[in-house]
């Protein structure tokens, strides 16, 4: 059985996890391959709604095992503090696996994203201070920490004093910081967490080939989004692992060929947190109204989201990156009440119309979007849930959207209720 990936095609918060929960009703293990606690996804069920930072999505089923592939870096406090979080609710997490080579956030991580952030001043990132960033450098400098190492306290001690050496001496000479105790990090992670996540280490690169194997549908779940790419992304206003595609291989351990449908996730507008350009962000009313409508805030962190309307040369470029063979529409409801839609289609740059995304940086902050107006619907899709209920506006404007990205829109989401979206076919 193939597996499939849920991407995000645009900054983030398109709304994957809810179709990632709609495509896990026949799905084995739902795996989140890449990103940390600074992704979060909002699910809603029975009027109930659920935010998740760190165990995917599929945790709401009965019958699927969710997994944090190796790719993922993971505070086990919040993931501790999550499991108990929605154990109380009546969410069973006694099928969690987590890889034990996924790479472990430390105290020291979130101490260095916090000062660094207040170093850089005008120029910060806009990171969420949660320790992602030094927790991949460090895994790139090989010196990080795994979760198997919680399972061996004299390794993770050992690699504990070697790592705190340097990062000590960082923080009490370049930022003038307190030094960490390496002694009550590990009272925390080896007496505290260990024995609440030792159950569910695993070797999940081969729970996972075992399920292709035995034909189950393996879906694999990316956090954050094809412009926050830390190779692909618009750098450096990205985060520090790679949620396209490609990033789905080696943050869950499968290869290239047993992915056979990417499903590319969009809302029917845009938005972006951070710092970053964004060609097509509005600063009026009708941004204003996309944030209210659309409840654009974080779900972890709510920071308010700039928005602005779709861009499908970004959308292009997603589809390129990721080889979707398909896009699912978030949010098409919010723009209901609008008399007139908007479609970036190109880039103006010095005078010249760009269709494809500019590589260079300079080119991106001085793009000028050329859109295509369309008519709005100016009815409620609420209760929608199939195609022929849409207003022909609504129909057309997906269709517009899908010409001219090259793949087709399969499904759209009408709203925040689990229920609330229909099949599509836009070719």
């Amino acid at each position: 059985m193939p597996a499939t990936v849920i991407v995000g095609a645009q900054w983030g918060d398109e709304g994957k996890g809810r179709f990632t929960d709609l495509m896990s009703k026949e799905t084995e293990l739902v795996v989140r391959y890449q990103g940390g606690h600074n992704a979060g996804h909002t699910l809603v069920v029975d009027g109930e709604s659920y935010a998740l930072q760190l165990v995917p999505s599929g945790v709401l089923y009965d019958h699927i095992t969710p997994v944090i592939g190796n790719g993922v870096v993971v505070d086990p406090r919040v993931l501790i503090r999550e499991m108990e979080t929605l154990e109380r609710r009546g969410v069973s997490c006694a099928r969690l696996k987590v890889s034990g080579n996924a790479h472990l956030i430390l105290p020291y991580h979130q101490e260095l994203d916090a000062v660094s952030e207040r170093y850089l001043g005008n120029n910060k990132l806009g990171t969420t201070k949660r320790g992602i960033g030094p927790a991949y450098a460090d895994k790139a400098a090989r010196i990080g920490l795994r979760v198997q190492d919680l399972l061996d306290p004299s390794i993770f001690r050992k690699k504990l004093d070697i790592a705190l050496r340097e990062k000590n001496q960082v923080l009490a000479r370049v930022y003038n910081r307190l030094p960490i105790d390496a002694d009550e990090i590990a009272q925390i992670y080896l007496e505290e967490c260990r024995p609440r996540l030792e159950p569910h280490i695993a070797d999940t690169v081969s729970l996972i080939h075992h399920a292709l194997e035995a034909d189950k549908l393996v879906l694999l779940e990316g956090a954050q989004a094809t412009f926050l790419d830390l190779d692909h992304g618009t750098y450096p206003y990205v985060t520090s692992s790679n949620p396209v595609a490609g990033g789905a291989c080696t943050g869950a351990g499968i290869g290239p060929l047993h992915i056979t449908r990417v499903i590319g996730v969009a809302k029917a507008y845009v938005t972006r947190v951070g710092a970053g350009p964004f060609p097509t962000e509005l600063h009026d009313g009708v941004g204003e109204a996309l944030v209210d409508r659309g409840h654009e805030y974080g779900t972890n962190t709510g920071r308010r989201r700039r928005p602005g309307w779709i861009d499908t040369v970004m959308l292009r470029h997603a589809v390129r990156l990721n080889s979707m063979s398909e896009l699912a529409i978030a949010k098409l409801d919010v723009l209901d009440t609008f008399d007139t839609v908007r479609v970036c289609t190109g880039y103006d740059i010095d005078g010249v119309i760009h269709t494809d995304l500019p590589y260079h940086q300079s080119d991106l902050h001085r793009a000028v979007p050329v859109y295509q107006d369309l008519p709005g619907w100016k009815r409620d899709l609420g209760d929608v849930r199939e195609p022929h209920q849409l207003p022909a506006q609504a129909a057309d404007f997906l269709a517009f959207v899908a010409r001219q990205v090259g793949v087709p829109v399969t499904m759209v989401g009408v709203g925040p209720g689990r229920d609330q979206y229909f099949y599509f076919d836009s070719r």
